[in-house]
């Protein structure tokens, strides 16, 4: 049996992990600035993750949700606590498409006689049957999931949101308050408040993702605590976990739970539980957050002062630099793939794309000064 042929791979297999660093199998290091998708939050093989997520395995790694677990209890604790949603509810699952699938549908069990979702140009929300549907992108869209449910507005133009609101037929938006695949696009304050305000006034459910923009990358816990806005539900996965499955909503207490209403086999089990603890363990130890607030601002200004006006061996010119915390968009006037390679196969950094013009910067929160100095060093030598 061979695998199903639909990723585009490099050709280097990764077996070794370290902070922000990782090693191929024939010993290169590459400087980690991607994180596998904003997924390694605490950086590489922290040694207290790998201590208490083996200390769990040594226990009981999983029993289902038909038994209490109290390693779910002490979580949403901690959870609210340092997002500061402490009179939120938390519900586990597995993946950031597997959140956005289930907040789509309990909006829709609050809004029952609805049937419009609005969400942003460019969006990406996810691979599975609501989640694709609400994702701007027709070519991972199956026929089946075409269900004519979403509409897609730009992002930061408040007129076509209020349009629609205002036919009252909209049972959620959901946008995310820095779009990733979309390019690193950040939501302005002013629209935000004022897409906020009217989704109340119709009744329409207010839904963040922030599986790839929150959870500390942006400098605040959440990407929408720069924006001043408090979401009826918001949706959580990637850095949770640190590269162990997990994803989650915190949903407002506007919202009743009914047994059955929801449901998973995997999502909370005790193992997943024991690595989201320990990375809260990690992020209030080494202070992460603040960490991706400072450092992600020395490195956007690195890059603007140093790169802006560079121009790299394929001609192309960079046309834009911004980003919030560690989450980093560099766009090029032409294509970005030459300048990604040459980073990749000549300065050993793993780096990733929005689209065609777009280089992408996820890297940990652990990230130092040093190690941006590091890579504005090799990103120079490319341009």
């Amino acid at each position: 049996m061979k695998q199903f042929d639909v990723y585009s791979r490099f050709d280097i297999n990764i077996v070794k992990g370290e902070g922000c660093q990782v090693w191929d199998d024939k010993g290169q290091d590459y400087l980690d600035l991607y994180g596998g998708h904003a997924v390694i939050s605490i950086g590489h093989s922290h040694p207290h993750y790998i201590n208490k997520v083996s200390e769990q395995l040594s226990r009981i790694a999983f029993y289902s949700n038909s038994v209490q677990n109290t390693l779910q209890d002490e979580l949403a604790e901690r959870l609210g606590r340092v997002s500061g949603y402490e009179d939120y509810s938390m519900f586990l699952v597995n993946s950031g498409a597997e959140a956005n699938e289930n907040a789509l549908k309990l909006a829709s069990f609050h809004n029952r006689k609805r049937n419009v979702v609005l969400a942003a140009r460019h969006s990406f929300h996810g691979r599975t049957s609501l989640a694709v549907e609400m994702t701007n992108n027709p070519k991972i869209v199956a026929p089946i999931n075409d269900n004519h449910h979403a509409k897609f507005l730009p992002l930061n133009d408040l007129t076509p949101w209020m349009r629609e609101l205002d036919k009252e037929n909209v049972l959620a938006v959901i946008v995310e308050p820095i779009q990733g695949v979309g390019g690193v696009q950040l939501m302005t304050p002013q629209f935000a408040q004022s897409l906020e305000y009217f989704c109340h006034r119709h009744g329409a459910v207010l839904i963040c993702d922030e599986v790839q923009c929150g959870y500390g990358r942006s400098g605040k816990f959440f990407a929408h605590q720069h924006l001043g806005i408090k979401p009826d539900i918001i949706t959580v996965a990637k850095g949770i976990a640190n590269g162990f499955p997990m994803g989650g909503l915190l949903i407002s207490p506007e919202f009743k739970a009914e047994k059955g209403m929801l449901g998973t086999t995997f999502g909370g089990n005790h193992l997943a539980c024991a690595a989201a603890l320990a990375v809260l363990d990690v992020y209030e130890q080494q202070h992460l957050v603040e960490n991706a607030a400072a450092v992600g601002e020395y490195l956007l200004d690195r890059l603007r002062s140093v790169c802006s006006d560079s121009v790299a061996t394929n001609g192309t010119k960079i046309k834009d630099i911004r980003g919030r915390g560690l989450m980093i968009g560099i766009e090029f006037d032409g294509p970005q793939k030459p300048v990604r390679d040459r980073l990749l196969h000549e300065q050993h950094v793993f780096t990733g794309a929005s689209g065609d013009f777009t280089l992408r910067l996820l890297p940990p929160l652990t990230l130092t000064k040093e190690q941006a100095d590091d890579f504005v060093e090799r990103f120079k030598q490319v341009l």
